[in-house]
């Protein structure tokens, strides 16, 4: 059963159920509480929701205690769509999506501070005649819904993409809402080790200024150098004879010059202090929680973004400020050698895909790199894992060049796999995940310069009036043969990601108190009573199986998920 919801300005909105095909299946009617009807219908029914925009609606529905416990998100599903067409950055509202269907000219998506402001709205304390007016077109929701179903059902996958990325919507909603545990000392007395008591007034923490003077008295009393501007640095080594083209840290690693530790540890602890340093903890860590603001799909390969605070870039020195509460513990498990995983499990290559049966796929694949004696000292693991990152992202040079030719030869299929898409890519054409997430076309500065007329000829050849392309085109083919090269693997590897959060979700539902509050592209914590720890973590390996099974079907390819029970996220690695 499928529920179409409409917002109101207010507490109120519209509902009308659906059938699978997204047809009406009864008249709409009005409520007053949205978010109490919702909840009703939850229990009694467990319909899929049909709304605009999870991200506007499920965080007002947490806050009143309302959990569901699956969802069509349009806006989502309209963005998929729209990429699976090559038409990447088109609106996605349902206003724009109702437009399109019509032949209406489509109004652009509205800024984000104005759906702020529309989500604030819902459930506030607005007048009467507000409450009256609806923030959505159930219309147009109807409509919009029915379009995608028809759309979804003629595309390979695509009906199990939309659910997943639907799912992903509502993980990420809770995520924020529930909050990873964080220790607000623990952050405090970490910062105030390695920088010093908390300064005020703007000035630099004790242990920056500290190697900042030092970093001055290293070039000499006469030279003035800032050690957070790059250019005052430059300037300096230029005096003392040292001219380096950045100030990058293996820029600095090859210079013999006293200042240069203490620029590399400077540099450290300053990019510390500016991502995560007290402003941080000031502004995102509430009631012992840190919650983010997760973008679904805010990358083109389906991997999740953040709207500011770093959750997907949480620095190891901090790992120790995520502390369990007390009673509970965290089960941190992340996906072991995923994307390497999903390329054997892609290709189809039985040799590849047996090897990846085992545990450690690179010491699974070390046989066939133990002949190779181009690259010295290297391990025969260290070997297999070169060959296979190179194969994924595109690299050419050096001992690689030497390690794709063992891997061309033992695994025909895996490399294949990759270069066809490198090819497409390089052709100008669009490639897809195995659920069909598309990436986005070339530019048409793209197009232009590399004077892409005919699809059919190989992109290493000249045009057909004997011209040769320039250096720039040539580059510009090779960077989009690797991207496209990446997306089919990565892309696939977020499609399999949500088939695990989504798995897991349900799982943890089913247990009660376990809550997921972290997730990291391959990497989840749950938060979970300590006595719960081990069902939890057979929920995770099930998962696993289950997100593997949904995609891939009966391959041999294994997803281990190496997972460790610990009081606080610094000791799980």
């Amino acid at each position: 059963m499928r529920i179409a919801v409409a917002a109101g300005a207010g507490d109120g909105g519209e509902l009308r159920p659906l059938a699978e095909d997204g047809s009406p299946a009864a008249p709409a009617y009005a409520v007053a509480d949205l978010a109490r009807e919702i909840a009703a219908r939850e229990r009694e029914d467990a319909p899929r929701w049909v709304w605009a925009s999870t991200a506007r609606l499920y965080p007002r529905l947490l806050a009143a205690g309302v959990r569901v416990a699956r969802c069509h998100d349009l806006e989502l599903v309209e963005n998929l769509l729209l990429g699976h067409a090559g038409r990447y950055g088109e609106p996605r509202s349902v206003r724009a999506a109702s437009a399109r269907l019509h032949g209406r000219p489509v109004p652009p998506d509205p800024p984000p501070s104005q759906e702020a402001s529309a989500q604030a709205s819902l459930f506030g304390d607005d007048d009467a005649g507000e409450r009256a007016a609806p923030l959505d077109d159930l219309g147009q929701i109807v409509e919009v819904h029915a379009a995608q179903r028809r759309a979804a059902a003629g595309l390979d996958g695509f009906a199990l993409l939309a659910a997943a990325e639907s799912a992903g919507s509502l993980v990420a909603a809770e995520l924020g809402h529930d909050g990873l545990p964080w220790s607000a000392a623990e952050h405090d007395a970490l910062l105030t080790e390695l920088l010093g008591p908390r300064p005020s007034g703007g000035l630099r923490p004790r242990r920056l200024q500290e190697l900042a003077d030092r970093i001055g008295a290293a070039f000499g009393p006469r030279t003035h150098v800032n050690p957070d501007s790059p250019a005052q640095i430059l300037k300096a080594f230029a005096a003392a004879g040292l001219p380096i083209p950045s100030t990058r840290a293996h820029v600095l690693k090859r210079v013999d010059h006293p200042a240069v530790p203490l620029l590399l540890e400077y540099k450290e602890l300053a990019r510390l202090h500016a991502a995560h340093g007290w402003a941080w903890l000031d502004t995102w860590v509430r009631g012992g929680r840190f919650r983010p603001e997760y973008v679904v799909g805010g990358v083109v390969s389906g991997r999740w973004a953040t709207n500011g605070g770093g959750a997907l870039q949480i620095p190891r020195v901090l790992r120790r400020a995520v502390v369990a509460d007390p009673g509970w513990c965290l089960v941190v498990a992340d996906a072991a050698q995923l994307e390497p995983r999903v390329l054997a499990a892609l290709a189809g290559d039985r040799a590849f895909a047996d090897a990846a049966a085992h545990g450690d796929l690179y010491a699974a694949l070390s046989d066939a790199f133990r002949s190779d004696e181009a690259t010295g000292g290297l391990s025969a693991r260290a070997k297999a894992k070169l060959a296979l990152l190179s194969a994924m992202y595109g690299g050419g040079t050096g001992e690689a060049v030497q390690l794709l030719g063992v891997l061309k030869s033992r695994f025909p299929d895996a490399f294949e796999y990759v270069e066809a898409a490198a090819r497409a890519g390089e052709r100008g054409r669009l490639v897809r995940s195995l659920l069909g997430r598309t990436c986005p076309p070339p530019s048409a500065g793209w197009r232009e310069l590399t004077l892409a007329g005919d699809d059919e000829r190989d992109p290493a050849e000249p045009p057909q009036d004997g011209a040769r392309r320039p250096a720039t085109a040539a580059q510009a083919l090779r960077s989009r043969g690797r991207f496209t090269r990446n997306f089919v693997v990565q892309a696939t590897a977020a499609d399999w990601a949500l088939a695990l959060l989504g798995s897991l979700r349900r799982r943890l539902t089913a247990l009660g108190p376990p809550r997921l509050v972290f997730f990291q592209h391959d990497e989840v914590i749950v938060h979970a009573p300590a006595e719960l720890a081990d069902a939890v973590t057979e929920a995770v390996r099930a998962s696993a199986e289950e997100a593997r099974t949904l995609l891939f079907g009966a391959t041999p390819v294994a997803f281990p998920m190496e997972i460790a029970v610990v009081g606080r996220y610094a000791d799980a690695k």
